[in-house]
């Protein structure tokens, strides 16, 4: 493709015809129009006469331009012009595209498919075959057209990890099976990773490698961690942002209020010195909002790096310490208490009194050490301060060896029977030596702790031999005998310590596993990332995973990952970052771990480096031919007034001829642009900027809405459509809506409105990171979308239209939840209508919404399940309902929709869809309360 002034030509020999056009100035300016036939009865008299001197008229010299400009829009249009066309475009063979598709550039995610895009497009002209490789989760490599690619890229995602020396072994297997050179289109994210090197080796080996980067500088979030009473935020960037000395960027601290709504809790400013790839901010925040913290985030980044998870760590727990004894300050060490406030110090909110006065105050954790009885009183409201949920941990002594404690029966809050008066081991009046720690059984959680030698018992209480004893032993003595027992009440648990919290009967309290031992329990906080050792011998499983965009998802069925693991190994397929349970205790991986730094990719010799390209190729084969048939028809029509057969005097023919001229160059499509990461499109809006008068108004009453497309027609049909949905809602039911209005999601207030109908568009700009967060916000807060593709009769042939690839993108930054079809005993189903299908202009295309709980039962004589009472925040369709629902002014349908009766009859179930759907919204899930099972089971004929 040759190059001329910034556009290409793919047949520039065509460009020849250019020279004629003098030559065909000249011929037209020497061939005279047509004359004008007059009849004029006197001309009889000069009959037989001649004239020795004829000149003929000419061709006026703005037809000629005209005629001369069309000649040249053809000529230079068959030659094939493209606009910015690619330089390298030039390249045939094999393609292969390899994608690093890691969290580092799910912030830029959007932009990258466009750019992959434009290279498929590009190969696609050349007739290259194309395949692609996602190194973050490689699988068999595949060279397909180009096309095929195109319509597979909206699904390929960014994974919530880097490439790992597992993925590269794997992704070098499969490039070993390719018999031929290729070409290497390297999608790069701009972090370098253990094994990249090799892997560009191999690839340069093949053919040509070009590496694709945007430039643009990472951010990651380190774990947060409490020293000194306040929160350690680390941020830390790849590179220095192009032209900045200095950057700050925002962190929030995101969890959810009394009300149970996520928000913002708090947030703070992290400035980076001059030439520093690294910030730190310190946040000082109450212990009840520190423990709702659920996660940390950089604003503005949408990736998984860039979120911090919060888990037991940051939680200190408040621990009640309670002893039988008053203080003694003479006496420290051998106070109860002593050994306690030591361990549970640095990572626990210490609470001290008498049990009475701090109970009310319900703490995490309440320790009784050596307290032998309680009152009646005290007894019965500790007793459900367990059942809800309470830890009680107690620890033996003096007074309680010397109690009849649990002697015959067993006690609420004693996990075992104890025999009286204890048992002495070792000193001066007993014939043994102090025992030591059996290793700890699988089934306790103490399991992989290790045991110090110099830990040792010289008295003890001892249990009672009972049938359950040996279940509810978790710790005991290298005899066998229980050192820890452990029982379950209610939703709470009982554990016994039968040596003192002191150093009086044993050793254990001047070791460190004895703050082991109590952080197993759940009893504080650690303050300190858990070391690889201590965590041995357990498993923990999945509560919620993160995903490349940085989102919480439900873990599902992923499987369990060993202790050791989540301190050490490497994040990846078989350890997602998230949150994971073991017993009582919870643990954050995130991304990045304490240590870690971010190093831009360097690349080696035979590796050519490119960036984000601003413009797509644009053709404008179509453009200027299409000016030159506008042009030809401006000159029959100039020709027609010429020669009179139209009334317009010359003058003014001239004149019409070069505005509607200048009309149409000036109407002409300007070439499209790329989306640009740093500058969100912006779309035009027929809609003013609402007054506060104007959201009252909509406030008190109901408002349906639509969102813009920037399609003229879709909007109009769209506004139509909720305007015939509001006028059956007033009629049919007690529902008396306003007029529906249009939203521009870039500048309006979507908090006025509980449904908002969203039809999607193939060419729909994208909104705003600002826009996405109102989106967000509106969702989590009871709002609900209505998707309608519209493009039901090509889902029906199992084709996939322009209009689902672009809902996929749209939705992509949107917190959906997890759907399915919607199943037959949905609420929609029967909220105020009973309905089987949900047919628009189009009959029967699939329906889908939030995917109903896992434990969602359905109880034997009642047609549907127990489900909760949220509403779906999304429902994604593709019947085309507003065309169904459209009237004009007068009410009447605006669009046909089917033949006849039937088709009549289909327009009637569309508006009772939206009927259906509008209650759904208002009430939620009322009609699944079994007060009004008798009454759907007579409509229903069961």
């Amino acid at each position: 493709m040759i190059g001329l002034a910034g556009i290409g030509f793919a047949s520039p020999w065509l460009l020849l015809g250019l020279l004629l056009l003098p030559l065909l100035w000249i011929l037209l300016r020497a061939v005279p129009p047509a004359p004008k036939r007059q009849v004029f009865p006197a001309v009889t008299l000069l009959l037989g006469l001649s004239d020795s001197d004829s000149q003929s008229d000419r061709t006026p010299w703005w037809l000629l331009l005209l005629r001369c400009i069309a000649v040249a829009a053809a000529i230079i249009g068959f030659a094939g012009p493209v606009l910015n066309p690619d330089k390298t475009s030039s390249a045939s063979g094999p393609l292969l595209v390899v994608l690093d598709a890691s969290w580092a550039g799910a912030q830029n995610w959007q932009a990258t498919q466009e750019q992959i895009s434009m290279r498929l497009d590009e190969a696609a002209a050349a007739n290259r075959r194309v395949a692609l490789l996602q190194l973050s989760r490689p699988t068999e490599i595949q060279f397909l057209a180009a096309t095929a690619w195109q319509q597979q890229l909206p699904g390929v995602m960014p994974m919530p990890w880097q490439p790992g020396p597992q993925q590269i072994r794997s992704s070098l297997d499969q490039l070993g099976k390719i018999p031929s050179d290729f070409d290497t289109l390297w999608v790069s994210d701009g972090l370098s990773y253990e094994g990249q090197e090799s892997l560009t080796q191999a690839l340069v080996a093949r053919g040509a490698v070009t590496v694709l980067s945007s430039g643009l500088p990472v951010y990651g979030l380190l774990p947060a961690r409490y020293v000194d009473g306040v929160l350690d935020l680390t941020v830390l960037r790849s590179q220095l942002a192009t032209g900045v000395q200095t950057d700050s960027v925002t962190l929030l601290a995101r969890g959810r209020d009394p009300n149970g709504t996520q928000r913002n809790l708090a947030q703070i400013t992290a400035t980076f010195a001059p030439q520093a790839v690294q910030a730190v901010a310190r946040l000082s925040l109450p212990a009840e909002l520190r423990a709702r913290i659920d996660r940390f985030e950089i604003a503005g980044q949408r990736s998984a790096g860039a979120v911090g998870l919060s888990d037991d760590s940051l939680r200190r727990r408040e621990v009640a310490l309670i002893s039988s004894g008053a203080a003694d300050e003479g006496l420290a060490l051998l106070s109860p208490l002593h050994y306690l406030r030591k361990a549970l110090a640095p990572s626990a909110d210490l609470l001290e009194g008498s049990l009475g006065d701090l109970l009310p105050a319900n703490p995490d954790v309440i320790i009784l050490a050596d307290v032998a009885r309680l009152s009646p009183d005290l007894e019965t409201n500790l007793t459900d301060w367990v059942q809800d949920g309470g830890l009680l941990v107690r620890f033996a002594g003096p007074r309680l060896a010397a109690s009849d404690t649990a002697r015959d029966t067993e006690e609420p809050l004693m996990p075992v029977r104890l025999r009286i008066g204890g048992r002495s081991i070792g000193g001066a009046m007993s014939w043994g030596e102090p025992k030591t720690l059996a290793p700890f059984a699988e089934g306790s959680p103490f399991f992989g702790l290790g045991i110090p030698e110099e830990v040792s018992v010289a008295s003890q209480v001892v249990a009672q031999p009972d049938p359950q004893l040996a279940d509810r032993v978790i710790a005991a003595l290298d005899d066998g005998t229980p050192l820890v027992t452990r029982k379950p009440l209610g939703q709470g648990q009982v554990v016994l310590f039968h040596v003192t919290a002191n150093a009086e009967w044993s050793s254990l309290p001047l070791s460190g596993l004895f703050v082991q031992m109590l952080e197993r329990l759940a009893v504080s906080s650690a303050t300190k990332p858990p070391e690889a050792r201590s965590l041995e011998g357990t498993s923990w499983q999945p509560i919620s995973v993160l995903d490349g965009f940085g989102r919480s998802t439900e873990a599902a069925t992923l499987p369990g990952v060993a202790g050791p693991d989540l301190v050490t190994a490497q994040v990846g397929p078989a350890l997602q970052p998230g949150l994971y349970a073991s017993e009582d205790r919870r643990l954050a991986r995130s991304v990045l771990r304490a240590g870690d730094s971010l190093s831009v990719a360097s690349w080696g010799s035979g590796v050519s480096l490119t960036g984000y390209s601003a413009v797509r190729e644009q053709p404008l084969t179509g453009a200027l031919l299409g000016l030159a048939l506008a042009l030809l028809a401006l000159d029959i029509i100039a020709t027609l007034l010429i020669t009179g057969q139209l009334v317009p005097p010359r003058p003014v023919a001239m004149i019409a001829t070069l505005g509607l001229g200048l009309a149409f160059a000036l109407s002409t499509p300007r070439p499209l642009l790329a989306q640009n990461s740093s500058s969100p499109p912006q779309t035009e809006t027929v809609t003013e900027t609402q007054s506060p008068a104007e959201h009252v108004d909509r406030a008190a009453e109901l408002t349906l809405a639509h969102v813009l497309t920037g399609d003229a027609r879709v909007d109009r049909v769209a506004l139509a459509g909720l305007r015939g949905l509001s006028d059956t809602l007033f009629f049919r039911t007690s529902v008396e809506p306003s007029n529906p209005v249009s939203l521009d999601l870039e500048r309006d207030d979507l908090a006025l409105y509980p449904l908002l109908y969203w039809p999607v568009t193939a060419r729909q700009p994208l909104p705003s990171p600002a826009a996405y967060d109102r989106l967000n916000g509106y969702l989590s807060s009871g709002g609900m979308i209505l998707f309608d593709t519209r493009d039901a009769d090509l889902a029906s042939t199992g084709a996939t239209s322009a209009a689902a690839r672009r809902l996929q993108q749209l939705a992509l930054p949107l917190d959906i939840p997890p759907l399915e079809p919607v199943p037959g005993d949905h609420v929609l189903t029967r909220a105020f209508y009973l309905l089987q299908d949900f047919p628009g202009r189009h009959p029967r295309g699939p329906l889908w919404v939030e995917a109903a709980p896992a434990d969602a039962q359905q109880i034997e004589g009642i047609p549907f399940r127990d489900l909760n009472d949220g509403v779906t925040p999304v429902v994604i369709g593709g019947n085309d309902w507003a065309s169904a629902w459209a009237v004009d002014r007068n009410g009447r349908p605006l669009l046909p929709v089917g033949r006849g009766y039937s088709g009549e009859r289909q327009r009637e179930l569309a508006y009772r869809f939206g009927v259906n759907l509008v209650m759904h919204v208002l009430t939620g899930n009322y009609k699944s309360d079994q007060v009004h099972v008798p009454a759907l089971l007579e409509r229903l004929g069961q």
